[in-house]
């Protein structure tokens, strides 16, 4: 045999030998590098900020009463159907319808003045307030789903990962947005 030929088989099988030993080491063989993605749900909060909500009303007050037993109009009205009274009839009939006159223009003074005291009234305006809530989503994160391999798990991240996790090389998930 050549020398050359010698030379050109020990290297052919170094070679192979190289590449099996290789092989065994699983350098060719490296596993998956990326989680596969199988669900992300968005994660939601509902946020409920409280806010003040006010309007102008009008409010009617009645005055204060000055003259709670309306005395004044019982007075003014008893002189006045008195003198009124005494313009009919004659004699005795003319003291009785003074009399009767007082007593009905006492009693139509008292109601005139009590009409007049509930309808003696102002008006002012209030600020009403009142507390309502405006409601917000709040994203808290994603549940995510992952499988590698044949394995399955969940993690919650801060944003929907995609797709893929990228694995380091020990299998393990990269994760720079974890919750």
């Amino acid at each position: 045999m050549n020398k050359s030929m010698l030379a050109g088989i020990g290297i052919g099988v170094a070679a192979a030998l190289g590449v099996a030993a290789v092989a065994s080491l699983n350098v060719f063989e490296r596993g998956p590098q990326y989680a596969q993605v199988v669900s992300a749900t968005p994660i939601k909060e509902t946020v409920k900020t409280p806010r003040q909500e006010c309007r102008n009303v009008t409010v009617t007050h009645r005055r204060p009463v000055q003259d709670e037993n309306r005395i004044t109009g019982s007075v003014l009205g008893a002189v006045a159907g008195g003198v009124i009274g005494h313009q009919f009839g004659g004699g005795r009939g003319k003291d009785v319808a003074t009399v009767v006159g007082a007593l009905g223009g006492g009693y139509a003074g008292n109601q005139i003045q009590g009409s007049l005291q509930e309808s003696d009234t102002y008006t002012t305006t209030q600020q009403r307030c009142k507390t309502v809530y405006d409601k917000s989503e709040k994203m808290l994160g994603y549940d995510v789903t992952y499988k590698i391999g044949d394995q399955q798990g969940k993690i919650r991240m801060e944003r929907d990962p995609g797709t893929q996790i990228p694995l380091d090389s020990n299998g393990q998930l990269i994760l720079n947005n974890k919750v």
